[in-house]
């Protein structure tokens, strides 16, 4: 297939871009599921944005938010970033709403929330399911939009660029090579305009708040294709996912309690009913969410318990129905009622900080390539991301990428002479009939990252996950090569890339600043206050 334009996903990030792009040519958008499989989908929270004067919260402002952001990224963010996309937050809402997004409103106006790290209210929200408010809006209209074509079940293998075609000039994309999930047929995809657009990494780790589609896929292709990758070891642990041992199915692993309600008087407590939280900072509950994660593991740490608590049984009768009502339902399936009895949660990974360096317009290293969302490193979230600042960075970056794209390279002025694209040659055409080897092998990524890749870390674990993660590297490669390729192989050797590149990062950076934290350098050092890139070339 050819377009004017391959997009690489199907949340906030992708379909913001595809949607203004089919008013300039064609469109077309890869989901490697269900569109609606998305981490903008899974985000309950909301989307931070100061709104105009008359409509925001006393005392709020373009410059608050944009010091609350500086303050969570503890030193690492790009300023100029910071300031750019917070301000285009009102256009960003406006933007939503004028796609069918329904945000919610009280007499007239749109309530808003607090969360971690905010000085004010200024986070829009859709009860507590916001991304799936937006995911609905946005898919309902790409699906209805001329020029546009949306396909699901559908898994990138690699990204197609000259120099892997042995060009020596400039390298630029050529498009990409797709599997399609049904017939199993690989199909070329020529385009000369592509954004990534593939979300996170979380499935990385054993624990995750993630949904399932979250193996690393943008960050993968982007390193495999020559794009620079930065601050992989930045990886923020959601405080407060679920903890239900003797619940079963996905939902119940990965099942996140949004940080809005403690935005909304919900407290961390112990066993023992104490808010142990304010010993790590004032804040308590409500400082950013590095600092919370750590406190959570210390206490866990401390008196060997399984779990916290989040505590809203103080809240009026009613309260938790009526502000967070999957929430509140979903608990009471697992038996819980939460207006009556504390919420047992543990921390889970939950978003990569770090990604695909591009710069202010969503363009990366490669010509033609640009990155926009989760998987891409703005310089926005630094060594810690602020609570609900990823779906509005997601939307204003696609905006700009698309304007930075038709300034550069306007349709109808492709390159003359196109080099002509192989046709995908698959290893061995056996079907692979070792699957329990991918499964052991995605089961050991999963829990040495946990082990020795998380909230807190050591040089010596930090090592040992780098010399297990090299071996598997290799028997993941062997595995590709040597066998026809599914979904379970392609997602695995993402995976494997993705750790990687989290350890190589964390063990180049010798402090702890932000989501990274080292026992064996426990003060920040400003020789580190740069990013961490790394390049494949």
């Amino acid at each position: 297939m050819t377009a004017d334009f391959l997009v690489i996903g199907s949340g906030i990030a992708g379909l913001t871009f595809a949607l203004r792009a089919a008013e300039h040519g064609s469109v077309v958008v890869l989901s490697k599921g269900p569109a609606t499989d998305s981490n903008t989908a899974w985000a309950q929270g909301g989307i931070a944005s100061v709104l105009p004067e008359g409509e925001r919260d006393a005392g709020d402002s373009v410059e608050s938010h944009i010091a609350d952001t500086l303050d969570a990224g503890a030193g690492l963010c790009r300023e100029s970033a910071v300031r750019m996309i917070v301000s285009e937050g009102a256009e960003t809402i406006r933007d939503l709403c004028s796609h069918g997004v329904s945000f919610d409103r009280e007499n007239g106006h749109y309530m808003l929330g607090k969360e971690g790290g905010h000085s004010h209210r200024r986070i829009l929200h859709a009860k507590d399911t916001t991304g799936k408010e937006i995911a609905r809006a946005l898919v309902e209209e790409a699906k209805a939009t001329p020029n546009l074509t949306l396909l699901e079940d559908q898994y990138v293998i690699d990204l197609i660029t000259t120099s892997k075609l042995g060009a020596v000039a400039e390298d630029r994309i050529l498009g990409a090579y797709v599997l399609d999930r049904a017939s199993g047929e690989v199909r070329i995809f020529r385009a000369d305009r592509v954004v990534l657009a593939a979300g996170g990494c979380g499935k990385v780790y054993l624990y995750t708040t993630n949904p399932d589609s979250a193996t690393g896929d943008g960050v993968a292709l982007g390193w495999r294709a020559g794009a620079a990758i930065a601050n992989m070891e930045f990886i923020q642990f959601h405080p407060t996912c679920f903890y239900n041992p003797a619940a079963v199915g996905p939902e119940a692993r990965s099942f996140l309690v949004s940080e809005a309600v403690r935005g909304e008087g919900g407290v961390l407590i112990n066993a023992k009913g104490e808010d142990f939280t304010k010993k790590s900072d004032p804040r308590g509950s409500l400082a950013p969410r590095d600092i919370v994660a750590r406190a959570i593991d210390r206490e866990l740490k401390r008196t060997g318990a399984q779990c916290v608590y989040l505590d809203v049984t103080h809240k009026p009768k009613g309260f938790m129905a009526e502000r967070f009502p999957y929430i509140h339902e979903t608990l009471l399936k697992f038996g819980l009622d939460c207006e009556r009895q504390p919420i047992p949660v543990v921390p889970a990974a939950h978003y990569q900080c770090g990604g695909i360096v591009t710069d202010e317009w969503g363009k990366t290293a490669v010509r033609g390539l640009y990155a926009v969302g989760e998987v891409a490193c703005t310089g926005l979230h630094g060594a810690n991301r602020l609570a609900s600042n990823s779906l509005l960075e997601g939307n204003v970056m696609a905006r700009r990428a698309l304007q930075e794209m038709l300034r550069l390279y306007p349709p109808g002025r492709d390159a003359s002479n196109p080099p002509a694209i192989p046709e995908w040659e698959h290893g061995d055409v056996a079907e692979p009939d070792e699957l329990v080897v991918i499964y052991h092998n995605w089961d050991e990524i999963r829990r040495l990252m946990w082990d020795y890749v998380s909230i807190v870390r050591t040089d010596n674990r930090l090592r040992r996950a780098a010399a297990r993660l090299k071996n598997l590297k290799r028997e993941v490669k062997e595995f590709y090569w040597g066998h026809r390729v599914n979904p379970d192989i392609l997602e695995l050797r993402n995976l494997v890339a993705v750790a990687n590149l989290i350890v190589e990062c964390a063990l180049r950076r010798k402090e702890s600043r932000g989501l990274h934290h080292t026992m064996d350098y426990l003060q920040t050092d400003d020789h580190y206050l740069a990013d961490t890139v790394i390049r494949k070339f």
